[in-house]
């Protein structure tokens, strides 16, 4: 696929936070682009508004049947007319994962990969890098609070791009700098188990052609194979990179940022929870990797505000404070609510958690529960299917079942807010990956009069 010789493109699922970034990529380089989603999101609405053709429904008389290139997301089932009609078609029909290999190949490439993190950090690094006068062009999988997109351009010949493993999409990246942050198990309905997974990890850092930057301690490490390798911790001191002297105050951290046994310079970031200062420490990895003025590093991350749905201040004043957070795996649940525990010490931490995936739920109902009974009360609502089906014997209850903390219940949406309405809160975080997020603005109306 020759990026230079696309003249017009149709996207199916344009809608998706990853595609919705290569639709924005090829209108700014005055290709045509036009797509399917199943339902309209603000992000639809926002590339419609951009200039974008986007219809809502399967309907072959209107596509776009005169497109040199046709993009798919995963998501979308191998029965859809759509696809099925191109695929009989005569015109190359390719996944995400297909055009951001070609963006990698034509670019020097820094791939963000792993099971927790590589949102934050990509979106750290592309700021930073664009902060910086450096420049980058960014593929994110969320919305950048500084910059209100998930994608944005640069002359310079530089992509950052968030490596899904969802799929194995991530084994088509060729990055010239690949971070890895986690090897979880997660998506255990693409690979069947841990061992898959990981040995999947092992080969996406075989194709990275300059530098590896990984998370001190991963399983497996002795076995990674890259030109360079560096290691980053939150402050062990084995790593290559590390943080030491970490202050909070007022749901910010001043930190000392470390490389070998040599301090750098001293930082404040304005974004809540200690994973995001060992976020952060990845991100600056790279930025001494690239050679980028520490001065110009620090400006950035003082100025860096986060991304949308993660570990996001919806409300935050003296009598409540309202985080909403996309946490969707056991382990990111534990960082979450350890985090809100930790900077608003003594306080009741209330968490509303929505469950995504039957599989995920089903595979991973004993760590949800652990995780969850770290809150002071839970609220579980019913599981989120996405591209699912039901599966039998499994939903929310599993994960109560399975809890040892006292107040725990499952609740409908409607029940949920009128609870938010009648109960005397302190912290509350809302959590998931599903259709959570379109209770933001309620419960933010409901906490404000109160």
């Amino acid at each position: 696929m020759k990026l230079e010789n696309i003249h017009s493109v149709y996207f199916i699922g344009i809608g998706g936070i990853g595609m919705s970034a290569l639709a924005r990529f090829f209108k700014e380089r005055n290709v045509y682009v036009s797509g399917y989603d199943k339902t309209p999101t603000p992000l639809t609405d926002l590339l419609i508004k951009e200039g974008i053709e986007i219809h809502f429904e399967e309907n072959i008389s209107r596509i776009n049947q005169e497109a040199d290139l046709v993009v798919y997301t995963p998501a979308i089932p191998a029965t859809h007319k759509e696809l099925v009609w191109y695929q009989q078609s005569n015109i190359e029909v390719v996944k995400r994962s297909d055009v951001l290999q070609s963006i990698s190949q034509y670019m020097q490439a820094i791939c963000v990969a792993g099971t927790h993190g590589k949102t934050t950090i990509s979106t750290l690094i592309s700021h930073i890098l664009r902060h910086t006068g450096y420049g980058c062009n960014a593929f994110l999988g969320g919305i950048s609070s500084n910059y209100g997109v998930n994608y944005w351009s640069s002359e310079n010949k530089c992509a950052v791009i968030e490596a899904d493993e969802y799929d194995r999409s991530f084994l088509k990246l060729q990055p010239s700098i690949g971070v890895v942050t986690a090897m979880d198990a997660d998506h255990l309905d693409i690979y069947g188990t841990i061992e898959e997974m990981e040995r999947c990890y092992l080969q996406f850092i075989t194709q990275i052609k300059d530098t590896l930057v990984y998370k001190q301690g991963l399983k497996h490490s002795s076995e990674f194979k890259a030109p360079n390798k560096v290691s980053y911790s939150l402050q062990n001191e084995a790593a290559t990179y590390y943080g030491s002297d970490i202050r909070m105050h007022n749901g910010s951290y001043s930190f000392n940022f470390n490389k070998e046994e040599k301090s750098i310079g001293e930082l404040t970031l304005h974004v809540g929870g200690m994973h995001n200062v060992e976020n952060t420490i990845a991100a600056l990895a790279v930025c001494d990797l690239l050679k980028i003025d520490f001065e110009k590093v620090k400006m950035a991350v003082a100025d860096f505000n986060g991304v949308k749905r993660r570990f996001e201040y919806i409300i935050k004043n003296e009598k409540i404070v309202y985080i909403d957070d996309y946490a969707h795996h056991p382990e990111e649940l534990r960082m979450l609510i350890t985090s809100a525990k930790t900077l608003f010490k003594g306080k009741k931490v209330s968490v509303i958690f929505q469950p995504h995936l039957f599989t995920r739920t089903r595979d991973f109902a004993e760590g949800f529960a652990e995780s969850l009974d770290l809150a002071d009360e839970v609220i579980l609502l019913d599981i989120y299917p996405a591209r699912e089906l039901p599966i039998e014997g499994v939903s929310s209850q599993i994960i109560l079942d399975r809890m040892a903390l006292n107040n725990r219940h499952i609740l409908s949406k409607e029940s949920t807010l009128k609870w938010v309405e009648a109960s005397q809160l302190q912290i509350l975080i809302t959590a998931g990956a599903g259709d959570i997020d379109t209770f933001i603005d309620p419960i933010k109306k409901i906490l404000s009069k109160k």
